[in-house]
């Protein structure tokens, strides 16, 4: 006779995660010229990568930063903003890039060649 295990998954919010007290740590990063910023922070798990940036503050601080527009990552790799955050994951907020990478290299070239 085979016994029959039956699994049930429970779909938890992030609200339960954080009344369980389940919760991991990130870290959200931005730089600009004048300023590093780096923040520690624990947050409910399956908090997405949106609300760990809102709930590091750095929206109300930083006014500049625009996320419908601006690009963000962890550790290096471009994300969305839905991604579900992992404990130790670092957020980074990157600035939009004031000058296009291939036509500064195309005059580094030009003046290389003259």
């Amino acid at each position: 006779m085979q016994s029959m295990v039956i699994m049930t998954e429970r779909l938890v919010n992030i609200d339960e995660n954080a009344a369980l007290g389940m919760l991991i740590r990130i870290q959200v990063c931005h730089a600009t010229p004048e300023r590093q910023v780096l923040r520690e922070l624990d947050v409910p798990v399956g908090t997405s990568l949106h609300d760990g940036i809102k709930r590091s503050g750095l929206l109300e601080e930083m006014h500049e930063i625009d996320l419908s527009c601006w690009r963000v990552g962890i550790y290096g790799k471009l994300k969305t903003l839905g991604t579900v955050l992992r404990d130790r994951d670092r957020i980074e907020i990157y600035r939009p890039l004031i000058a296009d990478p291939m036509e500064s290299r195309r005059k580094r070239a030009d003046k290389k060649f003259r």
